[in-house]
């Protein structure tokens, strides 16, 4: 079993006992089959059964040199266009020119002709790693002193992660982002996903720090995992230059100058400010002029007098040529966010995306990166009054397909975090990013945690199936830096009037989104729940521990009792068996493995950044997983500690009862039985509302499955399950302890029994013959 303390039977298994495995010094559980003997440690069922590929070879390169001048040594007279030092500077800041010194390192040499890359390979990025940390670098709490980037390459962590089964670090971005006023940086506006330079910030470490820990994750078998994002920069060095008219910049922006004699169509920018968000009404002015291509098909972060359209104006600026121009720029997100153009005949915005992956992995040493806002990079005019075709563009994929292309030419993988229907996964998975994280089943899971009842989860689960997404595709993950999501985009849109079964009537992909977002800020917001809010129109700002008190009842988490944390770390349990016991990624949050609370809304060093309606700073306090800081003290870049229930980890590694522990146990049965590349092929009818099963097949093994079976309630469950995927006299194997349980029925059936928010994991081997 996989539950720690819970009961879980199978068929003909009279004890309901805690039969875990113990990763360190036990017998392996038996496998069924005959594992050849070795002088060295017994090998494992993926061992046996899955050789390890041969490592991808890696081209490297290196961008800057030793004792390259800093920003400060080549500054002198104004920043304007009309000063070459100033122009110069900017150019030797740009991310463009770091495109192309660190390109010209990769021209010509064979190691790029070594690796496959036409199409993504999901199951080569998940046996690279296969379960994920994800870092959010502004909340780590690190030694004092200690850069972000120095504490994820501290050996003594890499020591617990590979303890626990964590193989790969994704850090979060890390290089510089916000912008430029004069010779000035601005800070970042999104979080440092406006970036605009290849240097590592100071705030978080510099590239030897992200070398040293690229070097050390490999000797504890481990990957890094980094950042780019394709669908914009912030006001750097590359968009001043474009504003000048400099050379190629203004060709790595959607952007359009404005002729002199129709700036009347344009709103003035208020002093003190570089641009100004189009109105409506300028928007559509400047479409019927033939400027712009006018207003898009959704108007994300919509604010009004904020941000009423997705276009913005500069104020006037003067290049070295003398000119002065008014611009136009398209931007899906902040108006510090100017979006690349990806089909201007430069190809600039292109190029400067494309350095930035090959710095990433060639120069710094990551194995993989993750592609931000990677579904909005094409645009184009639609016919009569329809507005512009910019989401599911046929651009979008041909520019994932370069980048992903590209990245799996030089040894690494690619995954994107955007929230996609089921059928743009599809589409994406056919050429593109390697993997997609799981928007779907996410807030589904939520859904039957909320409400101890697994319907929209089945729906969910058998959707994906059925357009064709395998779920060894997908990262299934716990908490990341982002809300709860509800926005459920499948149902929403693309099928939004299709028609599902839901709860015993016929309702609309649009109605069944509407109710789900109902019972999830009913079940988790409100009065019982304060320490969780709504975000905008997109979800709810929580961890996954505040999602799980708030589905017991718990309205203070101030006062809870060892019993109360105790529920919400078995049902914290239950959601990371349901990521990890089935294919794909599994990625969890520095907040999971403490057991993060969030912040007051109130609290002083967060209110001011809640005043804008960004309520997702409550759920992003500091945490301190080695237990190395000061007590009371948050992170070096000012976010304070929240409440943790479960503690840091080696403090939990000495408590075989602790989060960590039992999360190891769960991730060692992931590792030894090869489950992250099995392929998904049932999500059978239940028995009991509260349970879902999840079958899985070893395509390289006849006759050999997984079965994983979770219990949503706070109630002991018993029930049968039904598969045709279940060969009649098969037997099932607890694969925590390695004993026979039973054997499925000529029904295709076995009978369970299981514990509050309890998990079962099976082995099924077929009758010979």
């Amino acid at each position: 079993m996989t539950d720690g303390p819970e009961t879980a039977a199978a068929a003909d298994a009279p004890d309901a006992t805690d039969t875990s495995v113990d990763t360190e010094g036990s017998q392996a559980p038996a496998t069924g089959v005959d594992v050849p003997e070795s002088d060295h440690a017994e090998p494992s069922f993926a061992q046996v059964f899955f050789p390890a590929r041969p490592r991808a070879l890696r081209p490297r390169a290196r961008l800057r040199p030793q004792g390259a001048p800093s920003m400060a040594q080549m500054r002198s007279g104004e920043p304007v266009g009309s000063n070459p030092v100033y122009v110069a500077w900017l150019q030797g800041q740009s991310m463009l020119q770091d495109a192309k010194d660190i390109a010209a390192q990769f021209t010509g040499r064979g190691s790029m002709w070594q690796n496959p890359y036409a199409t993504p390979d999901p199951r080569n990025a998940v046996a690279t790693a296969s379960v994920w940390f994800t870092a959010y670098p502004i909340s780590m709490i690190t030694r004092p002193g200690e850069s972000f980037l120095a504490s994820l390459g501290d050996p003594e962590l890499w020591e617990i992660f590979q303890r626990i089964g964590i193989q790969g670090v994704h850090t979060g971005p890390v290089k510089r982002a916000g912008g430029l006023t004069g010779w000035n940086p601005t800070p970042s506006i999104d979080g440092h996903f406006d970036r605009i330079s290849t240097h590592i910030d100071d705030l978080f470490g510099t590239e030897e720090d992200y070398r040293a820990m690229c070097h050390v994750a490999g000797e504890h078998d481990g990957t890094v995992i980094d950042d780019i994002v394709p669908g914009h920069t912030g006001k750097g060095a590359d968009f001043r230059l474009a504003e000048m008219g400099v050379g190629d910049y203004p060709g790595i922006y959607s952007m359009v100058a404005i002729p002199p004699e129709d700036w009347h169509l344009l709103p003035e920018v208020p002093e003190g400010r570089d641009s100004v968000n189009l109105d409506e009404e300028s928007e559509r002015a400047l479409a019927e002029a033939g400027h712009i291509v006018g207003r898009m098909q959704r108007v994300i972060f919509y604010v009004p007098g904020v941000k009423d359209t997705n276009w913005s104006v500069t104020a006037p600026v003067t290049g070295p040529d003398g000119v002065t121009r008014r611009w136009v720029y398209l931007h899906y997100f902040k108006e510090g966010q100017p979006s690349i153009n990806w089909l201007d005949p430069t190809f600039a915005g292109m190029r400067l995306v494309i350095g930035d992956a090959l710095h990433s992995l060639g120069d710094l040493g990551s194995g993989g990166l993750r592609l931000d806002a990677n579904g909005f990079l094409g645009v184009e005019r639609s016919h009569e009054d329809d507005p512009a075709w910019s989401e599911g563009h046929p651009l979008s994929e041909a520019a994932n397909q370069l980048i992903g292309s590209m990245v799996r030419k030089v040894g690494g993988f690619t995954f994107q975090e955007l929230n996609l229907s089921i059928d743009d996964i599809r589409a994406t998975s056919e050429a593109g990013a390697d993997l997609s994280y799981d928007f779907v089943n996410r807030p589904a899971y939520h859904h039957a945690i909320a409400t101890g009842d697994t319907e929209f989860l089945r729906l969910t689960l058998r959707e994906a199936h059925a357009q064709g997404v395998d779920a060894v595709q997908l990262v299934h993950a716990l908490q990341n830096h982002d809300e709860m999501t509800y926005e459920l985009v499948h149902f929403a849109s693309e099928h939004r009037d299709e028609i599902y079964t839901f709860r015993g009537e016929e309702v609309t992909g649009e109605q069944l989104a509407e109710i789900v977002r109902a019972d999830l800020t009913a079940a988790l917001t409100g009065e019982h729940a304060p320490y969780n809010r709504v975000f905008t129109t997109n979800g709810i700002a929580s961890t996954t521990a505040s999602v799980i008190a708030a589905s017991l009842g718990i309205s203070d988490p101030a006062v809870m009792d060892e019993e109360q944390v105790e529920q919400v770390r078995r049902a914290h349990l239950l959601l990371a068996m349901f990521n990890a016991l089935q294919p794909g990624v599994f990625a969890l949050s520095g907040w999971d493995l403490v057991g993060a609370m969030p912040l007051p809304g109130d609290h002083p060093a967060i209110a001011p950044l809640l005043d804008g309606g960004d309520t997702r700073w409550i759920h992003r306090a500091a945490y301190d997983l080695m237990g190395t800081g000061e007590e009371g003290r948050g992170s070096s870049s000012g976010m304070p500690r929240g409440q943790v229930l479960y503690g840091p980890l080696p403090e939990q590694l000495e408590d075989p009862r602790s989060f960590a522990n039992r999360l190891r146990e769960i991730l060692h049965l992931r590792g030894y039985f090869a489950l992250a590349t099995t392929s998904q092929v049932d999500i059978p009818d239940v028995s009991h509302s509260a349970m879902l099963v999840m079958v899985h097949d070893y395509d390289q093994i006849e006759g050999q499955g997984q079965v994983t079976v979770l219990n949503f309630s706070t109630e002991l469950i018993a029930g049968t399950v039904i598969s045709e995927h279940l060969a009649p006299g098969s037997r099932l194997m607890d694969m925590g302890d390695g004993s026979i349980v039973g054997e499925v029925d000529q029904l295709h059936g076995f009978h369970v029994e299981l514990g509050p928010h309890a998990g079962l994991a099976l082995l099924v081997t077929a009758p010979k013959g």
